[in-house]
């Protein structure tokens, strides 16, 4: 799987690591482009590729496809093929599982509960996602604390699908923060302040 490592600035051994999932179309440049605004300088970052090419441009990815003929199509392979970068950090950064937070957008997002619920991570940082299908096994009681973050004009992944999922992880007993912006699909400066207090509160 490709993507774009950025260790900390002073070269000494990260605080924590945050792996963050693009949306589909987008790729790991397009979220990388944000971790100035994250000022996180001792922790490490990883911004993975997508294993499938976007329909619509040549630079795009996808973790599946989302057209309706051929919905979620890839999903099981690109699960597995996340699992498995997410465990091989561990060894290539130094940094446990257990110091690392899954994040993502939309269909990042999606990944993110999907995938992130079946590790023993510090915790998963959701903004505008939604969960799949039977993402979560409903006797799973082990899932990280969770941070989910949604615009409520959002037009591509209504605000219902942030408070479906909200309710889902509440009732295994999950440790949740929600929280609500006055935006559409995006992610806003709002949002990367309240991610980046959750990393650190975390992760202390």
């Amino acid at each position: 799987m490709q993507f774009i490592n950025v260790p900390p600035a002073n070269s000494q051994t990260p605080t924590g690591l945050v792996v963050t999932l693009h949306g589909w179309g987008a790729n790991a440049e397009d979220v990388a482009s944000l971790l100035p605004y994250f000022n996180l300088p001792d922790y490490q970052f990883v911004f993975p590729n997508a294993p499938y090419p976007y329909p619509y441009t040549p630079l795009g990815r996808a973790w599946y496809d989302l057209r309706v003929e051929n919905m979620y199509e890839g999903l099981a392979e690109s699960r597995q093929q996340l699992k498995d970068f997410v465990l091989s950090l561990e060894s290539s950064t130094g940094v446990p599982l257990s110091r690392t937070i899954l994040s993502g957008f939309s269909q990042g997002g999606a990944m993110t509960f999907d995938v992130g619920s079946k590790l023993p991570l510090a915790g998963l940082l959701v903004m505008s996602g939604y969960l799949h299908p039977e993402a979560i096994a409903p006797n799973n009681t082990n899932i990280s604390p969770i941070l989910i973050m949604h615009g409520r004009r959002d037009e591509v992944v209504p605000l219902q699908a942030a408070v479906n999922a909200r309710t889902t992880v509440e009732s295994l007993g999950v440790p949740v923060k929600y929280h609500e912006f006055d935006t559409g699909h995006e992610i806003n400066l709002e949002m990367l302040d309240v991610a980046r207090n959750f990393i650190v509160n975390t992760l202390v």
